[in-house]
């Protein structure tokens, strides 16, 4: 007896044609993909291939400043120095390498203009007829008669002996010095010796008693020699640090350190013969051969010439009182123009 079919009552569901259905060993086929997106993976793939260098070097390159990146921010960075810690490393450097004093840097300006200045006679001679020869000759005439009479006394000159030691300064490139005319005065023959070491005969170019200078000029000079500088002493007051370079006892150059002890002094000299005024007082240590040098301030610039030394005991050492021609009086005796 044949068996009725049995029907179901869903609705069947529309099936794609397959072309390969049916066919032994045929893929079943896949949905094709949107052509944009085929469009868009086709166009990267290719830049890759034509520019595959490019894209390596800029990976590499990113690596590389991510790896730069994470280093900074895991390394700690240092504190910022304090004022206190500033402080103390300045103070390190100066121990370490101290800079030099005010003093020390006066003398070093100073020193290549000073020059050691001797007065020389022969043994015996008390120098008394060479008063008036240490005086400028007053015409050509006389000036031609003078430096004969002055080359002739030289040549006569047996076993010299030193007269008096003082120092002079530079205060002219062409040999121009200043000193006290107490060193040189009565001398038949004036030596002068500068810092290289040159020695020169010097002549006296003029004098100026009431300020005990003299002016003179050595006959033979160094190629380099340098000029002191001048300066007024109009804003010079007491308590300014003031140098004394010379040739004390004839040892040097020596320099001494103090202050302006007071201005416009007066000093009497010991036998009472000469009263001289409007000077420095300073206390710089100063002895016999500091006469004629230069009292420098801290610029190295001259404000005076040392001169003389007060000692009630009579005796010529130095208690702290010392006195110095202005430099205002010592370029006049020269012919230089005021400050």
């Amino acid at each position: 007896m044949k068996k009725a079919p049995l029907y179901s009552r869903s609705r069947p569901v529309a099936r794609t044609a397959d072309p390969g259905a049916g066919v032994p060993g045929a893929e079943p086929a896949t949905a094709a993909p949107a052509p944009a997106t085929v469009t868009r993976r086709h166009r990267l793939k290719t830049f890759v291939l034509r520019n595959e260098r490019r894209v390596w070097g800029g990976a590499v390159l990113l690596l590389i400043a991510a790896g730069v990146a994470l280093t900074t921010s895991i390394t700690p960075q240092p504190p910022a120095l304090t004022i206190a810690q500033i402080d103390a490393a300045m103070r390190k450097s100066i121990e370490e390498k101290p800079l030099p004093s005010p003093v020390s840097a006066a003398y070093d300006a100073i020193l290549p203009s000073v020059v050691r200045v001797v007065g020389l006679m022969t043994e015996g001679d008390d120098g008394t007829d060479r008063e008036e020869a240490n005086e400028p000759p007053k015409d050509d005439k006389s000036a031609k008669s003078g430096r004969a009479k002055d080359n002739k006394e030289a040549a006569k000159l047996r076993n010299p002996v030193e007269r008096g030691i003082g120092t002079g300064v530079v205060i002219i490139d062409n040999g121009t010095i200043l000193t006290n005319l107490h060193v040189v005065n009565g001398a038949r023959r004036i030596k002068v010796t500068f810092m290289d070491g040159t020695e020169s005969d010097a002549i006296v170019l003029s004098t100026q008693p009431q300020n005990d200078l003299a002016v003179l000029r050595a006959k033979t000079i160094p190629d380099d020699l340098a000029a002191a500088t001048l300066r007024s002493t109009a804003d010079l007051s007491p308590g300014d640090h003031v140098l004394a370079v010379g040739f004390p006892f004839g040892i040097g150059p020596s320099a001494s350190s103090g202050i302006v002890s007071g201005l416009k002094r007066e000093f009497r000299s010991p036998e009472g013969k000469h009263t001289m005024t409007n000077l420095i007082q300073f206390d710089a240590a100063a002895n016999p051969g500091n006469s004629g040098g230069p009292l420098v301030t801290m610029d190295g610039e001259v404000v005076g010439i040392v001169t003389a030394i007060l000692n009630p005991s009579q005796q010529r050492t130095f208690i702290g009182i010392g006195f110095a021609v202005p430099i205002e009086n010592a370029a006049a005796a020269v012919g230089m123009p005021p400050f």
